[in-house]
């Protein structure tokens, strides 16, 4: 405390207080003039500067410094000892972060859900508009599921392959293989195309089409999701829906005019939703393309939704009606396994 109350100007000089050897100024050592060694500096004696202490002739372990003398600046805070770290801040946990999605796999399924939405195949700028992705990225994405065999290639359209079959049989989806056979054989029976499709996770899903050149299936100029309103495989499979999963489909996907024969107008398409008999055809006639008449059949055993369906070109509109009923009793002949 006296010497903080001296004076200002009384105060050690700063080269005396903090010399830069760490000693006190005092009586230097004659130029050219060595230390004996072994013989400490006595007190009070500075070493010249630039001129280092000699090597193991450092201060013992221990030894306090003599009163008076400053430690340098470089040594007032050691090396080893640094400031005391607060408590480190939690991680966040796996559930915090949320799951890894991969954005390309995402997308990969996208095209192949739009894939499905379309009954007989899709070119790649439908696929890209139905599942909202750049037309370059959707090219790269198709030609490499088609690669894979995920998805195959004809004419210019894209339709599900032989390895995504597999997954769906190995989930027992389509699970009895005769079913594309037996599809075939409706087919050639009824001269007509014929359709097998699934109402799953909110979607409309054509799982298969059985056509050939002299029955050809109705051209997909629209999502076959979108438009379920439309035609009678989506009519047929909203009306096996309760009331509120049918308003929840026409909501995301409002009643939009197609041709001039499409019913709109979400209480008008509930309306007639309503009125279906569960055991009874649907018959829908050119509300989804213009040229073509429709009839499905619905299957419904336990959660599964699904329907068999088949379409005639116009000129054969008088078939419509027998033909449905024809298409209703080889569904009710046939195994139920295929959906399971």
């Amino acid at each position: 405390m006296d010497r903080i109350a001296q004076p200002f100007e009384k105060t050690q000089p700063f080269e005396t207080a903090i010399p830069f050897g760490g000693q006190p100024a005092g009586k230097a050592r004659p130029a050219g003039k060595a230390r004996p060694a072994g013989n400490a500096r006595p007190s009070g004696k500075a070493r010249p500067a630039g001129k280092a202490r000699p090597a193991g002739n450092a201060r013992p372990s221990g030894s306090a410094r003599p009163s008076g003398q400053a430690r340098p600046f470089e040594a007032a805070r050691p090396v080893g000892i640094t400031r005391e770290a607060g408590p480190a801040a939690p991680r966040p946990s796996e559930a915090d972060r949320g799951p890894t999605l991969i954005g390309s796999v995402q997308r990969a399924l996208r095209l192949l859900e739009a894939v499905g939405g379309f009954g007989r195949g899709a070119t790649a700028k439908q696929l890209a508009r139905a599942a909202e992705l750049p037309l370059g990225t959707a090219y790269h994405l198709l030609r490499t599921l088609a690669h894979e065999g995920y998805l195959r290639r004809s004419e210019g359209r894209f339709f599900h392959g032989e390895a995504l079959d597999g997954i769906a049989r190995s989930r027992g989806r389509c699970g009895d293989p005769d079913l594309r056979t037996r599809m075939r054989s409706l087919r050639d029976e009824l001269g007509a195309a014929v359709y097998f499709a699934l109402y799953r996770d909110g979607e409309v899903h054509v799982v298969d089409v059985a056509e050939d050149p002299n029955r050809p299936a109705v051209e997909p100029w629209a999502d076959f999701r979108a438009t379920a309103h439309a035609h009678a495989i989506g009519q047929c499979l909203l009306g096996q829906l309760p009331e509120e999963e049918r308003r929840d489909h026409l909501a995301r996907h409002p009643p939009a005019g197609l041709t001039p024969s499409t019913l709109t107008g979400e209480t008008a398409v509930l309306r007639r939703l309503a009125s279906l008999r569960p055991t009874m055809p649907v018959l829908e006639r050119q509300e989804y393309a213009l040229g073509t008449v429709c009839a499905a059949v619905p299957i419904t055993i336990g959660p599964v939704v699904a329907t068999m369906a088949l379409s005639l070109p116009v000129e054969q509109a008088d078939r419509l009606v027998s033909v449905a009923c024809q298409l209703r009793r080889g569904v009710g002949a046939m195994s139920p396994s295929f959906i399971f």
